[in-house]
């Protein structure tokens, strides 16, 4: 960022004398004209009276820009260029997201984990100067990559992220906590979180919720927990024995428990039932936890005077020399 300044501008107010006396020049000094006498005037036949005035114009014309660019120069022009030096205070992140078979429902477009993936990657692109770490779950939890700014490979996880096998089925929300737990403890970071995302009620895994959120607690890891699903029903491909059809399934989110994960840990539980309100929840979570900047600013000044100073020193020397050449007047 550069910009352009004078440091001391009360000297370009002498323009304004420089003003008055070129206003004095043509009113009053013009008026007084040189004369001789001569015993005839046909000698001058055919010249115009004041054919050489403009001369005298020009020289004066060339000393007072001088002067002007004189006064620039005393004003003390400065180019000034600041540069920013940005420190950021990251903050670390654990995404939790549930991949079990539940997730096939279709009350989300095209359903609910791709839309979630969408919308996971817009919230990771945004996070620029954090850490972040994905974990998938459902019957069990697994690591898909760990805490990392790289946030491009984060992404591609997230777009590779598919629906578990049957045998891995399950929704174990205790066991994803603590795996997002094991990946944040030794974090340094200031601010340290799991954003765990789920469409169904834990039924699976060796810890359950609430051990797992009280060591969450213990290491000062801030829990927010989403719901996704619409109320009641929802439509979701089932394999049957005439092939795999669209059937309701009950929509059964164990709100009071997710509720209760994010309350003890100091986050909040948010509920989406469409994409748009999804989007918000992440929005809002980016809202609650912003990364902490520490801006310092350099500033060097670039000294501009010997331009106006150059320029005004030629403007004199040229026309001292028409005055004393080609400008010459005799008496």
């Amino acid at each position: 960022m550069s910009d352009f300044e004078f440091l001391l501008p009360q000297y370009l107010w002498g323009s304004l004398l420089l003003i008055a006396y070129i206003i004095y020049y043509i009113v009053v000094l013009s008026r007084f004209k040189g004369t001789l006498r001569f015993s005839s005037n046909s000698l001058f036949d055919g010249l115009k009276l004041n054919s050489g005035l403009w001369k005298r114009y020009f020289v004066m014309s060339l000393k007072i820009l001088s002067l002007v660019f004189i006064l620039m120069a005393l004003a003390r022009p400065q180019q000034r260029s600041a540069k920013e030096k940005v420190y950021a205070e990251g903050i670390d992140i654990i995404l939790c997201i549930d991949n079990s078979g539940s997730m096939r429902a279709e009350d989300f477009k095209p359903n609910r984990l791709e839309a979630v993936k969408i919308v996971a990657q817009k919230f990771i692109s945004e996070r620029k100067s954090d850490r972040i770490g994905l974990t998938t779950f459902a019957g069990e939890s697994f690591l898909q990559c760990p805490l990392t700014t790289d946030l491009s490979r984060v992404n591609t996880f997230v777009a590779d992220i598919k629906i578990t096998p049957d045998e891995f089925d399950g929704t174990a929300i205790g066991l994803a906590i603590a795996g997002g737990i094991n990946r944040l403890r030794n974090s340094e970071a200031k601010s340290k979180i799991i954003i765990l995302l789920s469409d169904g009620q834990n039924n699976a895994g060796e810890i359950n919720p609430e051990t797992a959120s009280e060591m969450a607690k213990q290491f000062g890891i801030k829990i927010y927990t989403i719901g996704i699903g619409k109320e009641g029903e929802a439509p979701m491909p089932v394999k049957t024995a005439f092939g795999t059809q669209m059937m309701n399934v009950a929509v059964n989110i164990d709100e009071k428990t997710l509720t209760e994960i994010a309350q003890k840990t100091g986050g909040q539980y948010f509920r989406a039932t469409n994409s748009a309100t999804l989007t918000n929840i992440y929005d809002e979570i980016s809202k609650l936890e912003k990364t902490e900047f520490i801006v310092e600013e350099y500033v060097k000044y670039k000294e501009l005077f010997y331009y106006p100073l150059a320029i005004a020193l030629l403007l004199m020397l040229l026309a001292l020399l028409l005055q004393q050449t080609i400008f010459r007047s005799f008496p």
